[in-house]
């Protein structure tokens, strides 16, 4: 078995403008996840973070180069990868418990073990007495949480996360983030994170990776070798953690225009 949760061979790719002219979003990439591992992408606006996220997911492909998952070259969508969007993206017609069985729903799983699962997953979130509430009637943190959950629930080896936080206020951030690297801790599952948010990068990363300005090319690979399991909130002020922020930041803002 392939010890890479995901690998980027040389990667380029080229996408057409509004006139038809050709754009290089992200040139040349070369990056290796290993399983198990936690990798944070930062960059300016514009630099193919979300473009690398949308190949490993296979819903584009390169131009030139091989996008890897598992051993295997990426041809099209899996449901082993799990994507994740700053918006939760719930069905409003169903409730909690109802969008977390939808996954499962799409595989054919019976209807008394897709329950029993999402009850298993929404309790696991600290979500199990609203399970029968529509998303109108949650908060945005709980919506994401949920969203957690009905990821979850395709047991998925490679998560990708496209800002899922962003849209949460800084306190409710910071219990979701918690609960969600509780959960990875847990999992065993390859995570790779796209944010514009350097202290969350930090904070929940095993490796984050800095992007230049488009295209998009790899300026840094750094480790944060910060001890786990973590507390997202009691890092705050952690000498080293600032450390690691700064220097990140000191790379990226040459980047941003």
């Amino acid at each position: 078995m392939p010890d890479n949760a995901a690998e980027l061979n040389n990667v380029t790719l080229i996408f057409s403008d509004t006139n038809g002219d050709p754009v290089l979003a992200v040139d040349d990439v070369s990056l290796t996840v290993p399983k198990g591992q936690f990798l944070a992408i930062v960059g300016p606006s514009g630099c193919g973070k979300t473009t690398i996220l949308n190949m490993l997911s296979g819903l584009i492909h390169s131009t030139l180069g091989d996008v890897v998952k598992n051993g295997e070259i990426v041809t099209g969508p899996s449901m082993d990868v799990g994507y994740m969007l700053a918006r939760s993206a719930l069905f409003p017609w169903r409730t909690a418990r109802r969008n977390v069985e939808m996954p499962m729903e799409i595989r054919g799983v019976s209807k008394a073990e897709r329950r029993r699962r999402a009850d298993e997953l929404l309790d696991m979130v600290k979500l199990g007495d609203f399970k029968n509430k529509f998303p109108s009637q949650l908060s945005q943190g709980m919506r994401q949480r949920v969203a957690i959950a009905r990821t979850l629930a395709i047991e998925p080896k490679l998560w990708l996360l496209d800002e899922p936080f962003s849209a949460l206020d800084a306190q409710t951030r910071i219990t979701v983030q918690n609960e969600f690297l509780r959960l990875w801790e847990n999992s065993g599952s390859t995570v790779i994170l796209v944010t514009h948010d350097l202290a969350e990068a930090v904070l929940l990363a095993d490796r984050v990776v800095v992007m230049t300005a488009r295209p998009g090319r790899i300026k840094l690979d750094q480790v944060i070798d910060i001890p786990r399991p973590r507390q997202v909130d009691d890092l705050i002020d952690d000498e080293h953690f600032m450390q690691l922020e700064a220097k990140i930041w000191k790379e990226l803002r040459d980047e941003l225009v």
